[in-house]
């Protein structure tokens, strides 16, 4: 099971492949990088008629972008949430204003999106959002705190789900709020030091902070954000693999380069990851554009999630001994890691962010399986 492409396909994946090989990243910012996309007309390509300033792709187009991105080496990019998040669920429930407002300077890669859902004391449940907004006229001051936000110091805006309506319980009463970052004094963003010695993930503290947006109308805030969570599957599940496919060779190059493959313990290990990595592409091709699933998500969480650990793990068993040195001497105030160091550390909170793989099951058992819901 997999792609069949057409002439229109195989002529859009050399234009990739040529912009790609013309506009290397260099000494780009990360930021830099994001206008550079948006010059080339490659942010939003499955928003629809390119209203927004976006090229416009089939699916199967969206996927090969993908695909020659990762193969071209293309860095992580802090726009994707705004693209591949926000733009999306604008498109399905805001305004006319809001889209016309918002949508342009993410396809232009000049302002970038956080998502401001996880609370601490809450971990996955997002209906135990306690940050609150209370209205002003035509502004919601929004005070509470977000955790494991991902690009808060970068980004220019934050959708924010909140609860507008103190005396409702769980879902009700909440509302998705779209509200700007540069507010000092009213906004602090605090990055969160992880063992691999990146910050991805930040705290984020809101004391009346303002917003003016409010996404699907006030109390719809539930809606929204299930049918935002439900856009984090097919096109970027696809490209996501590619990149999983080449921290799989490195390992296996590793592994034969050092005669480690020699043991067969290691050889099945490296097997059974490899089949794996072809099951989850067969699940993402089966989900593709499938908008009526409610377990796909937690399915293609599960299966990545969990793989990309064993993958971390195996690197460094193939490694031995010398996955305790670093690519440099480590000093006090140095903290240097290699790809797969860094690998092997990170994807440590690959089942636990995204909502956790106990959040993931419970998903399938109830909203799948129709077992009975789990006992609050």
């Amino acid at each position: 099971m997999d792609f069949g492409l057409e002439d229109a396909d195989l002529d859009f994946r050399r234009d990739a492949r040529a912009w790609l090989a013309a506009h290397p990243v260099g000494g780009r910012s990360a930021r830099d990088w994001e206008r550079e996309l948006g010059r080339g007309g490659w942010i939003g390509l499955g928003w629809g008629d390119g209203t927004y300033g976006n090229r416009t792709g089939t699916l199967t187009q969206q996927v090969v972008w993908g695909e020659e991105y990762a193969r071209a080496g293309g860095p992580a990019r802090i726009g994707h949430i705004g693209e591949n998040l926000l733009a999306p669920t604008l498109i399905a429930y805001g305004s006319a204003a809001q889209k016309d407002r918002y949508l342009p300077a993410v396809a232009r890669g000049e302002e970038i999106w956080c998502q401001g859902y996880s609370e601490p004391g809450a971990g996955s449940d997002l209906a135990a959002v306690r940050t609150a907004a209370v209205r002003d006229g035509d502004t919601y001051r929004v005070t509470g705190q977000k955790i494991w936000t991902s690009h808060a110091r970068d980004a220019d805006h934050c959708f924010v789900l909140a609860r507008t309506d103190p005396a409702a319980r769980r879902h009700h009463g909440l509302s998705f709020l779209l509200v700007p970052m540069r507010q000092p004094g009213r906004i602090e963003v605090r990055p969160i030091r992880q063992m691999s010695g990146t910050a991805e993930f930040n705290e984020v503290f809101f004391d009346g902070a303002e917003a003016t947006d409010v996404v699907g109308g006030e109390g719809n805030g539930w809606r929204v954000a299930m049918g935002l969570l439900a856009l984090e599957r097919g096109v970027s599940t696809l490209v996501q693999q590619i990149g999983f496919e080449e921290e799989f060779a490195r390992v296996v190059e590793l592994a034969a380069g050092s005669g480690v493959i020699a043991d067969p313990v290691v050889r099945q290990r490296l097997v059974d990851l490899w089949a794996d990595l072809r099951t989850m592409r067969w699940n993402a091709l089966r989900t593709l554009g499938a908008g009526d699933d409610p377990g796909a998500p937690s399915v293609a969480k599960l299966l990545w999630g969990r793989w990309h650990q064993r993958l971390g793990e195996l690197a460094m068993q193939v490694r031995g001994a010398g996955a305790t040195t670093g690519p440099a001497a480590w000093a006090p105030g140095s903290y240097e890691l290699d790809d797969l160091q860094r690998l092997f550390l990170f994807s440590r909170a690959d089942t636990i962010y995204g909502g956790s793989d106990e959040i993931q099951r419970t998903i399938i058992a109830e909203r799948v399986l129709g077992l009975p819901r789990e006992p609050r």
